[in-house]
């Protein structure tokens, strides 16, 4: 496999052959992962196929039901694990307080947030944001948490398909955050961190002291539309983002900076400012393009982040 056919972060191309990217969603309507430019539905059956297990639901079936929550279910109760699936056939519609939201169809993945949000190396509890009932009778394939992390040790592809994916669902979220003439926020900055002391210490080694850098207190590190060209990492200090001058995140040790649009190769969606001198790792594309085909570990704990961050988003645009 090139090196081409491994960076999934390029636009795909629609299942008719066409060159033109898959349109995205109307304003309007709930972003879903198969309207970003970057799914590609042979990589996600790939991997579905691979490492899930196959699925059959009757019509009028609920795969998933708004509000359940992964976990222990009472005091002598099973735990209830979330699984994401993928359709193969069939069309499942979703809906939220009795209301439509969308229809997903064949080719489609439904239910990620959830089991990103409670992969096996952390302890969050997840609740479904929606229900999913089979339309027709659908067929397909499902993974947990555990097995979307055992597959991506193996196929880091995904990972990568997926952060620009989400990143993507980020954006639009970002944007509609930016519309709205809020001068304080009813939620309070989120303090976000990516790795781990023990991922860290394995990016310094594996980057070197040459992308080690310094930022004095008030400095821009990056700027809301410039052209995104590096991923910065903080081993030191407290780092400020803000969309349109409003607080959305405080962020530390372990956290990431300009990830989005270093993987997109997009325009930064936010301004982030030190607000105490900061030492930096900088990742060009290509380090960690690298960095994850090599190291998963660092694919996943991304993964885990950016759908933190997303609960966060959605939360401040219902605030």
């Amino acid at each position: 496999m090139s090196d081409d056919d491994f960076d999934f972060t390029k636009p795909q191309t629609t299942s008719t052959g066409s060159s033109q990217p898959v349109p995205p969603a109307a304003p309007s309507a709930p972003f879903k992962s198969a309207n970003s430019k970057f799914y590609d539905a042979k990589v996600a059956e790939q991997f579905f196929r691979t490492f899930g297990k196959p699925e059959q639901f009757a019509a009028g079936t609920a795969l998933f039901a708004e509000g359940d929550k992964s976990g222990k279910q009472g005091f002598f109760g099973k735990r209830v694990i979330h699984r994401m699936y993928y359709l193969a056939s069939g069309e499942v519609a979703l809906t939220a307080n009795d209301k439509l939201l969308d229809v997903v169809k064949s080719g489609e993945v439904i239910g990620e947030m959830a089991v990103i949000s409670e992969l096996p190396s952390t302890e969050a509890v997840a609740a479904r944001s929606a229900t999913a009932t089979a339309k027709t009778a659908v067929s397909g394939f499902s993974l947990d948490g555990a097995e979307v992390q055992a597959g991506l040790a193996r196929m880091p592809e995904f990972a990568l398909m997926l952060m620009s994916v989400m990143f993507d669902r980020l954006r639009f979220v970002a944007a509609r955050l930016a519309m709205r003439k809020v001068t304080k926020r009813a939620v309070a900055p989120s303090a976000m961190t990516t790795f781990s002391a023990e991922l860290l210490a394995t990016l310094e080694v594996q980057l070197g002291r040459a992308s080690i850098l310094h930022f004095a207190p008030a400095s821009v590190i990056v700027r809301e539309g410039d052209a995104g060209t590096t991923m910065y990492v903080i081993l030191q200090g407290q780092v400020e983002v803000t969309i349109k001058g409003g607080l959305v995140e405080s962020a530390s040790i372990g956290a990431t900076i300009g990830e989005m649009a270093l993987l997109d190769q997009s325009v930064c969606a936010a301004t982030a400012t030190a607000k105490t001198k900061c030492k930096l790792l900088a990742v060009n594309r290509k380090a960690l393009i690298n960095i994850v085909k090599t190291r998963p570990a660092i694919g996943m704990a991304m993964i885990r982040s950016v759908a933190a961050r997303l609960r966060y988003m959605n939360a401040l645009l219902n605030a």
